[in-house]
């Protein structure tokens, strides 16, 4: 009875992703959140049912196996179908406790945010659960003390009144974070990333991130002279070029799109834009002369199976998983993706069309869509040109990395190592990108209080 259960459920899961897929572009048509509200009740019961569905077949096939979480002895040994279990009742009392938690402090918060947020949580903390129960209970205490750190963001934005006059304190203290990281970090598959705190090891840049996006802002909202434009693009550079020398070139390229972007979206001069492309390509080209390792990742791209034992394994080991996958998956366990060196960080949307299929994988990439969407919709009913731009920034930073991760993962492009936002196991990345989403919310909420949120065509959201 078990094995149709398992095998059927693997249709039903990508049957209920797709109608989840659907809901969210069917909410774009509506005005008002009256209409939206029977679409977001849906998609929180198809949230936690994929969830629930996901974890009933990891507890069914895993029946019978034993794993050693502390020690090679009896007393670490856990049924597999137990841990599965625990994990499975911390996922859905999580996300549960943020969809009733969120609306309740924040009433007027965007529930198409929240709900995506937390669909794309639930998938990542159920796949890094499959893949290792020691880093799925790290990241759960991330992401837990990453939601109780996010919860305070929008009423420090309705308290706060000087985010606009400390410009340039944002660009120092940014400069100074990444520095040190060059100085004093840990290298981590060659890069200088990573820094430990009392046996405790984040990546700074990730919080950079944010920092630079309110520097840019700052500098950009009320002046976009030239020598504004060319003091901020100074400084900017700095940030980009003190993360090539950390060999930090995934995180340089997202800092430096979204420069271009956001100074594109503050000025609208194309020459601006066309400088920016420009100015990319010929970056590319020097990073590609200089650094051994982007040598290696362009080879492995172009022609990986030419290299399958040594440069091409990763590639093309991911190129394998999302093949084998077909359109509806193996079945959870029932693939392998731990045969791709750091899966769970790099490869993680490789492992998922394996395993939950490329109908899924497709959806999955769709509702990251639709956050991105939302926010531009978000950012366009933004009366006040600093946070508005601080929006675009966030939004332009996210859908970037996306394309980046999942480009990289199925071979569209070189592989850059930078995390699905939500769904890559990493402490740092799903901390900074929550607490991009509450700063997005904590605005939203902010200005519509304030009437500085106007209602347009598209209406509230």
């Amino acid at each position: 009875m078990g094995e149709y259960i398992v095998e059927l459920s693997k249709y039903f899961i990508c049957g209920m992703m797709v109608l989840y897929t659907i809901s969210c572009l069917y909410a774009f048509r509506y005005a008002g959140d009256g209409g939206k509200r029977p679409v977001y009740v849906i998609q929180n019961i198809l949230m936690f049912l994929i969830q629930t569905l996901c974890f009933v077949n990891l507890i069914l096939v895993s029946r019978g196996s034993v794993t050693y979480l502390f020690e090679e002895s009896s007393t670490g040994a856990y049924s597999n179908s137990v841990l599965y279990l625990f994990l499975f009742a911390f996922v859905e009392v999580f996300l549960l406790a943020v969809l009733l938690l969120v609306p309740a402090i924040y009433e007027n918060c965007n529930r198409q945010l929240l709900n995506n947020m937390c669909m794309l949580l639930g998938i990542g903390l159920m796949m890094i659960s499959r893949l290792s129960y020691l880093r799925a209970i790290k990241q759960y205490v991330i992401v837990l003390v990453s939601l109780i750190v996010s919860l305070l963001i929008p009423f420090i934005f309705s308290r706060v009144r000087f985010l606009k006059r400390i410009t340039w304190l944002y660009a120092a203290v940014g400069i100074v974070l990444l520095s040190a990281v060059l100085i004093m970090g840990e290298v981590t598959r060659g890069s200088n990333i990573s820094v430990e705190i009392a046996g405790l090891s984040f990546q700074p840049s990730e919080f950079v991130k944010i920092i630079f996006i309110f520097f840019l802002a700052g500098a950009l909202w009320e002046d976009t002279s030239f020598l504004r434009v060319a003091l901020t693009a100074v400084l900017a550079g700095i940030h980009v070029i003190v993360l090539v020398l950390s060999k930090d070139l995934g995180g340089a390229l997202i800092f430096f799109i979204a420069y271009v972007l956001m100074v594109f979206v503050a000025t609208r001069n194309y020459l601006y834009l066309l400088t920016g492309v420009l100015g990319g390509s010929g970056a590319a080209v020097a990073a590609y002369r200089l650094f051994a390792h982007v040598r290696v990742r362009v080879l492995a791209w172009q022609n990986p199976w030419s290299y399958i034992d040594n440069q091409g394994y990763q590639i093309t080991q991911s190129l394998f998983a999302v093949g084998s996958g077909s359109w509806f998956g193996m079945g959870l366990l029932k693939g392998d993706p731990n045969v791709i060196p750091f899966v769970s960080a790099d490869f993680i949307f490789s492992s998922i069309c394996e395993e939950l299929g490329v109908v899924f994988g497709i959806c999955l990439i769709l509702v990251c869509v639709s956050c991105f969407i939302t926010i531009m919709q978000i950012a366009l009913r933004i009366n006040d040109r600093f946070y508005q731009l601080i929006v675009y920034g966030i939004g332009a930073m996210y859908i970037f990395q996306i394309f980046l991760t999942i480009g990289g993962g199925i071979k569209f492009i070189p592989l850059t190592g930078v995390t699905l936002p939500f769904i890559s196991y990493g402490g740092s990345s799903v901390m900074s990108t929550m607490m991009m989403f509450f700063i997005i919310q904590g605005i939203y909420i902010r200005l519509e209080q304030e009437g500085g949120a106007h209602s347009g065509r598209t209406g509230r959201h």
